[in-house]
């Protein structure tokens, strides 16, 4: 089974390589936008990465994002079919006063991006509506995902389906997520496959890599 993952990484490579390259580029633009990819991680938990991207696009072109309230925001979510839409609502505009000073996105300045674990840690204990899951899937977004492991369901099941793990978890603490990440990164070692190529590559298997957002 291994054998087959080897060889689809050897067809693949190549664009999985590109889009992580471009993933990396998204740290070199402004606050603004690095705080588009956190609001998206927001949207994201229990719904589709579709709908998340839209309901960003939404907000931005309805100039809400950086400064409306909740009730300018929830809608938007609603709309582009982002579930649990008021905690997620509440959850923007939070992160927002959070990351902004003297009312202007700051977000870049509060990120430690010399230690991206304990960085996710921080972000995942600081930013409501961020879990070890979404924190991880942000810093893959913005060029930081090395090191780390976005472990959402499809990846559990495939980590499952490659024999790294026996079954799903019923419940995913932070100590089952570090103990469920190392055991992918101990297959990432075994297989050469890198820690942050191997979501790229299990979404590949259903024909294409995760979408490319907010362009």
């Amino acid at each position: 089974m291994a054998a087959n993952l080897t060889l689809l990484y050897a067809t693949k490579k190549e664009d999985i390589k590109k889009r992580l390259e471009d993933y990396k580029k998204i740290w070199h633009e402004n606050d603004e936008k690095i705080f588009s990819e956190l609001a998206f991680c927001l949207c994201t938990p229990q719904t589709k990465a579709s709908a998340g991207d839209l309901a960003v696009k939404r907000l931005l072109a309805a100039n809400v994002l950086f400064t409306g309230k909740f009730e300018d925001i929830q809608p938007h979510l609603t709309k582009s079919g982002v579930r649990f839409s008021n905690n997620k609502s509440k959850y923007i505009v939070e992160a927002r006063e959070f990351f902004s000073q003297n009312n202007k996105m700051n977000i870049k300045s509060k990120l430690n991006t010399t230690d991206i674990v304990g960085l996710r840690n921080w972000l995942a204990d600081n930013v409501k509506g961020l879990g070890m899951k979404e924190a991880s899937h942000f810093l893959r977004n913005i060029g930081f995902g090395r090191d780390i492991a976005i472990l959402d369901r499809h990846i559990l099941r495939n980590m499952i389906k490659y024999e790294i793990i026996p079954e799903l978890p019923k419940t995913i603490s932070k100590k089952k997520y570090l103990e469920l990440e190392e055991a992918l990164k101990k297959f990432c070692r075994t297989s050469g496959i890198g820690l942050d190529e191997i979501d790229l590559l299990f979404w590949s298997e259903y024909g294409s890599l995760p979408i490319e957002k907010m362009k």
